[in-house]
């Protein structure tokens, strides 16, 4: 269980205070994932990041009962200078795994061949966000954290294996997705929130969501 209780955040922008979060209180269960639609520039990797206990709320308290995931495309913990196989190695010791299985794992799926063994500095972005979701999905969490879906790959055999994998975990996970875009949603989430002016509300089902969405981003 993941659960917000009266949570508050904001920053500063040097002209004026930014609201993410303003006194929001909800809770996502195992075995429902749920998508979150909110524009873009509304804060939604903040949100993510309050999810994996990667940024603090001003207010308010954030509670976990399971274990949760790194957001999709975060890159703490993996060292640049590093090849991806030393840093799939290092993570799975870091989360008590079998490094060859881990490092299996993420070469099969990567689909990197020979860059495998060359520093993450060296990669592309696309390249980069292959390796960190499939190190993502070689961990083993009760929720995972998605922000904006699938990397933006143009390699075809990874969006696949990749994907079949993300339906696969649907069955024994939690998935929480954040997007800009409803599309994005419909393959993983049942139901689905909407993160506009600070405000989370939330509802039983994706197109519930979808209207409530549509009516404050187009007017």
């Amino acid at each position: 269980m993941l659960e917000f209780e009266n949570v508050s955040k904001s920053f500063w922008t040097g002209t004026q205070r930014k609201v993410i979060l303003d006194r929001v209180s909800f809770r996502v269960e195992l075995g429902r994932s749920i998508g979150i639609l909110a524009p873009n520039g509304t804060g939604k990797t903040t949100l993510v990041n309050m999810m994996a206990g990667l940024e603090k709320p001003d207010e308010g308290e954030i509670r976990k009962t399971c274990k949760i995931s790194f957001p999709l495309g975060f890159m703490g913990g993996v060292i640049t200078k590093h090849t991806a196989m030393e840093n799939s190695r290092y993570i799975a010791r870091l989360y008590g795994l079998d490094p060859d299985y881990v490092e299996a794992f993420c070469r099969w799926l990567c689909g990197l061949g020979e860059y495998f063994d060359q520093p993450l500095g060296t990669y592309s972005s696309g390249m980069r966000a292959r390796f960190t979701f499939a190190l993502l999905l070689a961990l083993d969490f009760d929720m995972y954290l998605i922000d904006e879906g699938m990397p933006n790959s143009t390699d075809v055999e990874f969006n696949r294996k990749a994907g079949e994998i993300l339906r696969e975990r649907l069955r024994t996970t939690t998935i929480i997705i954040v997007s800009h875009q409803a599309e994005t949603l419909e393959r993983f989430a049942a139901s689905a929130a909407v993160l506009i002016n600070g405000k989370l509300e939330m509802f039983d089902t994706l197109e519930e969501a979808k209207q409530l969405y549509d009516y404050e981003t187009q007017g």
